[in-house]
């Protein structure tokens, strides 16, 4: 008797990509902790702050208020409206509610600008390190990553030149984080506007990721929005998570040239559909109202950027950029190479987690093996508990 083909089991587009790295370091930290280990957490990027009230208050009224109900799939006008309007006034914009739409995330936001603008076989210019989910989200739409090398040693910088050489008659698309996840680099803004106009020239479209925007420590906040000139090849992906500490609330947004939003409104109505109409109505105090909590949030970072970065100072051999935006540090960690079995930034930070229960992501997840990532958007308190423990445990290796 013939013997059938055997099936497989799962498509191309879903064996192409991995779990998130972040993702899966949380879910291995949450066993531990449910046995009962005592964790000092630098994993998942969050704020450990509360949403602030007035935000919280505006979701309770709209609850009581039976806001309750769909709502348009790119989002209520008032806030289109409001996200148009946030832009503008903080950073020069010029884009029309038309030229917006909410998504229950940023994440979702940057996966959708990417599912309806690269197809199978195009390439997608990816600066190294970059965020977890960029490769998998451009593997899974059938792109091809094309990385350019930033130099530790200069600080993560990123320029048009180092992107232009890595230019071919397949780019499609450049995607560029800045403040980055998960060096905390901040590409200055002549470069930035240098690297827009460059790829407006070409017809390439840059895909900016603008989640830590507003957490830029360098005094010169820029968003590719402010470079007008290019805005017919530019999207801009941006999130209330890490602004105002909504990161469980999931509402984010893109800025984006008609008919991309048209084609992104297309498929999230095949997905998602709109976000929750509550959280609309929150997401619309977020952006219209007081702004000093966006201010003291970042001001508190910058202390416990400061403080961390002088803990990891006392360790032997591990040298680490300031970052200047975001919540992490990236520190090199190559010095322990050898010792010990260890032979990367994915072996110290399973090592660090089962032996000094110190929660960190390992730089393979961001393209590089000498690095481990440290959030340190926690208490200070536990910044100091957690470094102590990494230095005794770098210190008998």
């Amino acid at each position: 008797m013939a013997t059938l083909p055997a099936l497989k089991q799962f498509t191309d587009r879903v064996n192409r990509i991995e779990i998130s790295a972040t993702m899966a370091v949380v879910a291995e930290a949450s066993k531990l902790k449910a046995g009962g280990a005592d964790l000092v957490e630098f994993g998942a990027g969050e704020p450990h702050f509360p949403t602030p009230q007035h935000i919280k208050d505006a979701a309770i009224a709209a609850i009581q208020q039976n806001f309750t109900r769909y709502t348009a799939v790119s989002g209520m006008p008032e806030l289109r409206s409001a996200i148009v309007q946030r832009h503008a006034s903080d950073f020069g914009s010029d884009y029309k509610p038309d030229e917006a739409i909410a998504s229950t995330g940023g994440k979702l936001a940057l996966f959708n600008a990417v599912q309806v603008l690269v197809d199978h076989g195009d390439e997608v210019i990816l600066p190294v390190p970059y965020w977890v989910s960029f490769k998998d989200i451009i593997e899974y739409g059938g792109g091809k990553c094309v990385y350019v090398e930033t130099d530790e040693n200069e600080g993560f910088r990123l320029t048009a030149e180092m992107i232009e050489r890595r230019v071919t008659p397949r780019t499609r698309a450049i995607i560029i984080n800045s403040p980055n996840n998960p060096s905390g680099a901040v590409i200055d803004p002549e470069d930035f506007t240098s690297i827009l106009r460059m790829a407006h020239k070409r017809g390439i479209y840059v895909i900016a990721d603008e989640c830590y925007v507003y957490l830029n420590y360098t005094g010169r906040t820029f968003s590719a929005g402010s470079v007008r000139d290019a805005k017919e090849h530019l999207v801009i992906a941006g999130s209330l998570s890490k602004t105002y500490s909504m990161t469980g609330w999931r509402l984010g947004y893109a800025l984006a040239p008609a008919p991309i939003i048209s084609a992104m409104t297309k498929l999230q109505s095949q997905s998602t559909s709109s976000s929750a109409h509550m959280i609309q109505k929150a997401a619309v105090a977020a952006l219209s109202g007081p702004q000093q909590c966006v201010a003291d949030m970042k001001a508190e970072y910058i202390r416990l950027r400061d403080q961390t970065l002088a803990l990891l100072g006392k360790i032997p051999g591990i040298t680490c950029v300031e970052p200047q935006g975001a919540f992490y540090v990236y520190p090199n960690v190559s010095a322990y190479f050898g010792k010990s079995g260890i032979h990367s930034g994915g072996d110290v930070a399973k090592r660090l987690l089962h032996e000094a229960h110190v929660v960190t992501v390992p730089g393979e997840a961001f393209g590089t093996r000498e690095h481990i990532r440290l959030s340190y958007a926690t208490s200070s308190h536990e910044i100091q508990r957690g470094l102590e423990r990494m230095q005794a445990w770098f210190g008998k290796l």
